[in-house]
């Protein structure tokens, strides 16, 4: 049993949740900033659930839509579905079912999250078929990564957000794409021979390496400028401050990292770096939550 549990939770990457996942939970404590953070146990299982189901879904479709580029790419070519570790029909049925959970979720938070969950769910898998036609699919999964938050948000307040709160929803959003993008790019460097042989688009390929990299730490600027900015917003204090700054540590170290350009360096800063960065995040921002406790948004 824990061998299959194992082998799917590696077919769909489980470990990246840590990406994704803290930008939503921060968005939850601040949305829910009048009872300390906390929006109860059913609405946090819930958003938990909605979360997990919807990157099943889109990282499941990637690896279904990718399968014969990941045969070619020596990188890839030992992923589940190319060396037969898991059948076609199988991927398919993860892939609705988490769909599904995820429309089930959202049907249990409140009716918005509801009626947005089908478009959240074309949003997300839409970026999976981007390489095939724009050098900009970066933006479209930073757009995926950035309705973590917004969903988050909206499963604990509803229609009921403030326009301050619509404000700062979509200042953490932004900053989750600006993030998302700066990393991705990085992230494209192991595959940029094999993409522009097989003319799959990425801004690596169509600037070449160092043009790239150079967005990517100018996108992780602008991420940080966005989530001071939030911080600013929601009136937080020194917690938050003294996170920002070794959060920019992380993106500067990132940076130096990938531009050896050795795998396992790039391995390292887009994991490790960033997934402290997004853990980082969430706990400085729980702790100005829970300090300033029911501080609305005007």
């Amino acid at each position: 049993m824990f061998s299959t549990l194992r082998k799917w939770s590696h077919f769909v990457k489980f470990s990246h949740t840590l990406f994704a996942l803290p930008f939503a939970l921060a968005a939850m404590a601040v949305a829910a900033r009048e009872n300390s953070g906390w929006p109860g146990w059913r609405t946090f299982a819930l958003i938990l659930l909605a979360m997990i189901s919807a990157r099943t879904c889109a990282m499941s479709f990637n690896r279904i839509v990718d399968r014969e580029f990941d045969r070619a790419n020596p990188r890839t070519a030992n992923r589940h579905l190319p060396s037969g570790q898991i059948s076609l029909a199988s991927a398919w049925t993860l892939c609705l079912l988490s769909g599904a959970g995820l429309i089930l979720a959202s049907w249990g938070l409140n009716r918005l999250c509801f009626f947005l969950s089908p478009l959240a769910l074309a949003v997300i898998c839409f970026y999976s078929l981007t390489k095939r036609f724009t050098d900009y699919t970066h933006v479209f999964l930073g757009i995926a990564l950035a309705l973590a938050p917004v969903g988050a948000w909206l499963a604990v307040r509803g229609a009921a957000v403030s326009p301050t709160e619509v404000a700062a929803m979509l200042l953490l959003a932004l900053a989750a794409m600006f993030w998302l993008i700066g990393f991705d790019i990085i992230y494209a460097l192991q595959d940029y021979d094999f993409d522009r042989q097989r003319g799959l688009h990425s801004l690596v390929v169509a600037w070449g390496p160092r043009n790239a990299l150079q967005a990517a730490f100018l996108s992780h600027m602008i991420m940080w400028g966005l989530l001071f900015a939030f911080g600013l917003l929601a009136r937080f204090r020194v917690a938050y401050l003294s996170g920002l700054l070794f959060i920019l540590f992380c993106l500067l170290l990132e940076h130096w990292l990938a531009r050896r350009r050795s795998l396992n360096w790039i391995n390292t800063a887009f994991f490790r770096l960033n997934a402290l960065i997004s853990t980082v995040f969430l706990v400085v921002t729980v702790a100005e939550v829970a300090f300033q406790g029911g501080f609305r948004f005007r």
